[in-house]
């Protein structure tokens, strides 16, 4: 039996006596309660699905991370969404119109959408979803009160959000009511019709309304759960909020009254249910799935890489009876620099070490070329549609170079120079990379760097906070245009007071030139000459290397074959509600 043999084996028994002890049982329930449907397809079964992060909130305000909305995604719903091709689809809105001036945006919502019962409501009954839901859920988003990390999306463009926000900070800050009511830019026209008023045009509006922190929830469910209310989520989405066990699960249960049906008039979703696990490690991960108690492993370990397909990418014949999705991602791996911090406000040191690294070697040996490209170009993944990425100009590996800018920034040959890399834990990808970078920094310009894991969440709220000098993040597009990953370079979004959080910009980047030229992209409604405007802006913003661009994604996944309907896309966008189990091909 050889090593990889032996680790399956072994973690193949750990992960059924944790099931056991916390299930009751290991085996997967699905074939026997399926019932066949319309169009071939079977209702029924549980989704076991895995996050390799923990869970950081179920209230939207607070949704901002992959882990949050791959399962607040299935609880709520916004106003618009996408398909596959991430085309902007219906969802709680059925038809919406932009005004000629670009200055109102106008959605018509669906009658007749209930939210989830609920002891919030009389009696225990969801209620129908309303326009004053919207605008009570929009309103939140940019209440500091809430401790919202999408103010900074709304509070500069809608008319009032600014003046609304500035007044809930005051208000917090006194212990007292706020002297704003409202936001006169969110307006309910009538019970099923809700308006959205900018205070100039912003061509990338549209997709606002598809942002994780707009999912739209009741008044009554706030009211009652208070500050607990991220753990109690109230929603109309295809799943029901059962229950969550911290580091352990969250379980979600099929809603039958949801409102949505497929094209053959069968009530979505198909699933039973779907239960979240926590596992960090993306081995326990992918072995869990490859055993059978998992439906699906998002993304695939570097050491099995190799195992699952060949040096074409093409399955190799013992993963056959698996599915093996893959789509080159928009998202992008990170190092963060502290553009404000006593070490890295130096910028000579922050070119050092970009260029003293070697991102096509990493790629290669580290990740088994399991990505779309080392990231030597920009913030934006080249594959951004229509945005021509390649045309950044990033940095390579070039030692030589690293090696004088780092002696021009005070540090010859890495002497008196000692930094800490802080990232999330779970080991797997991100700290293979992490000891990659820190063994080639080592070697390539003597720099110590040491490594600091800490859990999800708590790093999360540490770079929000500016506490952390050097980072590791990743950005997936919150909506297909480059304005969803240069924000994080937008120096408006850095809050003047230093103890404010910077949700957006992690790193406090700031360049006037930079936010000057960004805004013209950002009123430029004909999109190819926006394009050109953020490529301009964006190599501004790379000069300055406020991070280190490491890898752009590519999402490759194992699913047994019996998964039907899943919806890969290249922003990760959860679509579970379209999933069925084909019971011909289960064991």
């Amino acid at each position: 039996m050889n090593i990889k043999q032996l680790l399956i084996q072994s973690i193949a028994f750990m992960y059924s006596m944790i099931i056991l002890i916390g299930c009751g049982g290991g085996e997967q329930q699905t074939g026997g309660s399926l019932q066949e449907i319309k169009g071939g397809k079977f209702k029924g079964g549980i989704y076991r699905a895995n996050e390799m992060a923990e869970l950081r909130s179920l209230d939207p305000v607070g949704v901002n991370d992959a882990t949050s909305h791959h399962i607040a995604d299935q609880i709520y719903e916004t106003l618009l969404t996408y398909d596959g091709d991430l085309r902007l689809q219906p969802e709680l809105a059925e038809s919406w119109e932009v005004s000629p001036d670009g200055m109102s945006y106008t959605y018509h919502l669906r009658k007749g959408v209930k939210f989830h019962d609920d002891p919030c409501f009389n009696n225990g009954k969801g209620r129908e979803f309303t326009s004053q839901d919207v605008v009570y859920s929009f309103t939140r988003i940019c209440d500091a009160r809430t401790r919202t990390l999408g103010a900074e999306y709304f509070k500069e463009k809608v008319r009032g959000a600014k003046e609304y926000y500035d007044a809930s900070i005051e208000a917090q800050a006194n212990n007292a009511p706020s002297k704003v009511a409202n936001i006169p830019g969110f307006v309910a026209v009538d019970k099923h019709t809700f308006r959205i008023d900018l205070v100039k045009p912003f061509a990338p509006f549209e997709f606002y309304v598809t942002l994780g922190v707009t999912l739209i929830h009741p008044k009554e469910a706030v009211v009652k759960y208070g500050k607990d209310f991220f753990q109690h989520p109230v929603g109309t989405g295809p799943f029901k909020f059962v229950s969550w066990s911290p580091e352990r699960e969250c379980v979600l249960t099929k809603n039958t009254q949801y409102w949505g049906k497929d094209k053959d008039g069968n009530q979505l979703p198909y699933l039973d249910g779907i239960t979240f696990s926590f596992m960090k490690d993306i081995t326990n991960q992918f072995v869990a799935c490859k055993n059978g108690n998992l439906e699906e492993s998002y993304r695939i370990p570097s050491e099995f890489f190799e195992d699952v397909v060949d040096q074409n990418k093409k399955v190799k014949p013992e993963y056959a009876n698996y599915k093996v999705l893959n789509i080159p991602a928009l998202s992008t791996q990170y190092y963060g620099m502290l553009y404000s911090g006593k070490v890295f406000s130096n910028i000579n040191l922050r070119k050092a070490l970009n260029m003293g690294i070697d991102r096509a070697q990493i790629r290669k040996f580290v990740l088994k070329s399991q990505s779309a490209g080392p990231g030597i170009h920009g913030l934006v993944p080249p594959t951004m549609v229509d945005y021509n990425g390649t045309q950044i100009k990033g940095y390579d590996f070039d030692l030589e170079q690293a090696r004088a800018l780092l002696a021009q920034a005070g540090y010859p040959g890495g002497k008196g120079l000692e930094i800490t890399l802080q990232l999330n834990n779970g080991g797997g990808r991100n700290l293979q990379l992490a000891e990659a970078i820190q063994s080639q920094l080592k070697k390539n310009l003597g720099i110590e760097v040491k490594l600091k894991q800490v859990e999800f969440a708590r790093h999360l709220d540490e770079v929000d906070a500016g506490k952390v000098e050097f980072f590791r993040l990743g950005w997936i597009a919150d909506y297909p245009d480059p304005e969803s990953f240069l924000n994080l370079l937008y120096g408006k979004l850095v809050p003047t007071n230093a103890n404010q959080p910077s949700p957006i910009n992690h790193t406090r980047y700031k360049n006037p030139a930079f936010d000057v030229i960004f805004e013209q992209a950002l009123s430029e409604t004909d999109r190819l000459k926006r394009m050109e405007l953020y490529r301009k802006a964006e190599q501004i913003a790379i000069n300055d290397a406020p991070m280190m661009v490491l890898q752009y994604d590519e999402d490759w996944r194992l699913l047994q074959d019996y998964v039907e309907g899943y919806v890969t896309n290249a922003m990760d966008k959860r679509m579970y509600k379209f999933i069925w189990f084909n019971p011909a091909k289960m064991q």
